[in-house]
């Protein structure tokens, strides 16, 4: 899953191109790459990500052949094949794909990787996380796990996008 995917018109948002590059992101870091969790061998096992001071986020229960995740997996694309701009819908997948846990790790990089794909197709920079901001990066997305609301998370995005004054004009 390359950048020449995009430059082909080839990066599309659907399943198997998610998993695609999460088997490129999550190879020999994750504890299966490549299929949602439950696909594979290991079932008994539900990722969770420390929020820190405020506890805990656990996903869903990692079921074998996953038909929760798919459900939630489809219904989630449905939704945001209805959102008005490419922009706006990179951005919820990135959200999206962090919550939902659809992999046993690399959820967020995954997730991340995917939004900047669509903003790529759609001609549009990718977003990058500053070093400097991470700590923020993480503050925020503990909330977002607590209270499952997007604003903050989504205000920050658009703040660490190169254009972020043109965006926040369009808005």
């Amino acid at each position: 899953m390359r950048f020449a995917r995009v430059k082909r018109g080839e990066f599309v948002l659907n399943k198997s191109t998610f998993c695609a590059l999460h088997a490129r992101v999550a190879r020999n870091q994750a504890p299966e790459w490549g299929y949602f969790r439950g696909e594979g061998a290991k079932t008994g096992y539900t990722p969770d990500d420390g929020l820190g001071e405020a506890g805990r986020y656990t996903a869903s229960p990692t079921l074998p052949d996953v038909p929760d995740l798919n459900r939630v997996f489809t219904d989630g694309l449905a939704a945001l094949d209805t959102l008005p701009s490419p922009f706006e819908k990179g951005l919820a997948l990135f959200l999206f794909g962090a919550l939902q846990q659809f992999f046993f790790d690399a959820n967020k990089r995954t997730a991340r990787f995917k939004m900047n794909g669509i903003l790529m197709t759609a001609g549009i920079d990718a977003i990058s996380i500053p070093a400097s901001r991470m700590h923020e990066f993480n503050e925020k997305m503990a909330r977002f796990y607590q209270a499952k609301e997007a604003t903050e998370m989504m205000a920050f995005l658009v703040a660490c996008h190169p254009d972020a004054d043109a965006i926040r004009v369009m808005n």
